[in-house]
């Protein structure tokens, strides 16, 4: 019964870029308005010089599936899975292979780790752990349906969400399940899940039907729950307001965005809602000490005030290049794209400051950062470090 649950979901959940597909197939370049079509690169003064510190192919190619195939790190080897079923562990600084394991699950979200433990989600609705240190596969634990957000490891447990509204508790040492919930679901969601994140002791997560919610974690008990948007509208297709992009704590705060629905700013504690803004975006955000940084839905990088919500200043040269959730890095805000552009702009200004390329596959999932290196999955199954320098100035 779980399967047939599972694959109903996952049906539901890519009918919708499916038929987009289809449309624009069935379009003719006259049909198409200009506004829709991805944005052609254009030159720039470079003020930044990004350098490949190394690149390594962790295994065969998603094929399109967007999926949630993060890299993950503990400070000082930084994991990567690929949907062919290897996980690899690498050195951060040299880019040497530590181990490598093959799993032979079509690994689908992941790696997380706390150092202990590698765990990753599967297509089939499996969450496979692995020893850190040697790539031992320790358990592998089948859950409802497809996992397609990174499941989260704390201390004594391993929070997974899958796509058929269910947040699970698993025991870190046997994979046993020891609590779980159940969001109900729209009759459509667009494809992708929110990760839990946690935070004083509450698990927090953003669900296909607008909801962000807290639970206890030592027992998954409610702690509050809030609508972020209302949906509207006639059809099913109007009425998506799937929260797939994770939810973002800072200070006391959380910070969400919707497909179709607003961006808000949450009291961690409560659960009341602070602020919020119509703003739609399936990619992603990411925050810093002042600022929101989220791609919207259009592919539009935006920065807004964390304090109100004001938007600071947008950039729409990117439009409709399929962007990832930033990531901030140094001074910089970084997005990838789906030609394996990496784009690097001015926190303050929105300013371009660098763009290169890991190599020409779509990026998969949003960078991470660890010190002075960014580290990138491109769909092709390569995991790419890059560091970046100031440019050095002509004449004196």
């Amino acid at each position: 019964m779980g399967g047939s649950t599972g694959n109903q979901v996952f049906w539901r959940a890519v009918f919708i870029s499916t038929m987009v597909m289809f449309m624009l197939a069935g379009c003719s370049s006259k049909d198409i308005d200009p506004d829709d079509l991805p944005a052609e690169l254009v030159s720039f003064k470079q003020t930044l010089k990004v350098k490949k510190v190394w690149s390594h192919g962790v295994g065969g190619g998603t094929e399109n599936l967007r999926l949630a195939l993060r890299p993950a790190t503990d400070g000082v080897k930084i994991y990567a899975a690929a949907h062919d079923g290897k996980v690899v562990a690498i050195d951060l600084a040299s880019g040497h292979v530590i181990w490598k394991a093959k799993t032979r699950l079509p690994i689908s979200a992941g790696p997380s780790t706390d150092g202990q433990l590698v765990v990753a989600g599967t297509s089939n609705g499996d969450v496979v752990a692995l020893d850190a240190g040697t790539g031992e596969i320790l358990w592998v634990v089948a859950v409802t349906s497809e996992v397609l957000a990174a499941p989260l490891v704390v201390p004594g447990k391993v929070i997974v969400r899958t796509v058929n509204g269910k947040l699970s508790a698993l025991d870190a040492r046997t994979g046993e399940q020891l609590w779980s919930i159940q969001q109900s679901m729209p009759r459509l969601s667009v494809r992708g899940t929110s990760a839990p994140v946690v935070a004083s002791n509450m698990v927090i997560c953003g669900f296909d039907n607008g909801r962000v919610s807290a639970f206890d974690l030592s027992d998954g008990g409610v702690i509050w729950d809030i609508l972020m948007n209302p949906p509207s509208g006639r059809t099913a297709i109007e009425r998506l307001v799937d929260i797939n992009a994770m939810v973002q704590v800072a200070g006391s705060d959380v910070y969400a965005v919707g497909y179709q629905g607003s961006l808000g700013a949450i009291a961690m504690e409560s659960g009341q809602l602070l602020w919020s803004r119509e703003m739609s975006s399936g990619s992603g955000l990411t925050v810093d000490f002042r600022t929101i940084y989220v791609v919207n839905q259009r592919s539009e990088l935006v920065a807004l005030s964390r304090a109100s919500g004001r938007e600071l200043w947008l950039r729409n040269d990117l439009r409709n290049r399929d962007l990832q959730a930033p990531e901030v890095f140094g001074g910089s805000v970084v997005v990838g794209d789906d030609q394996g552009y990496l784009h690097w702009f001015d926190l303050s200004t929105g300013e371009l400051q660098a763009r290169t390329r890991a190599g020409s596959d779509r990026i998969t999932s949003q960078p991470i950062v660890v010190n002075d290196i960014l580290y990138v999955m491109n769909d092709g199954g390569t995991l790419y470090a890059f560091r970046v320098e100031p440019v050095k100035k002509r004449g004196g």
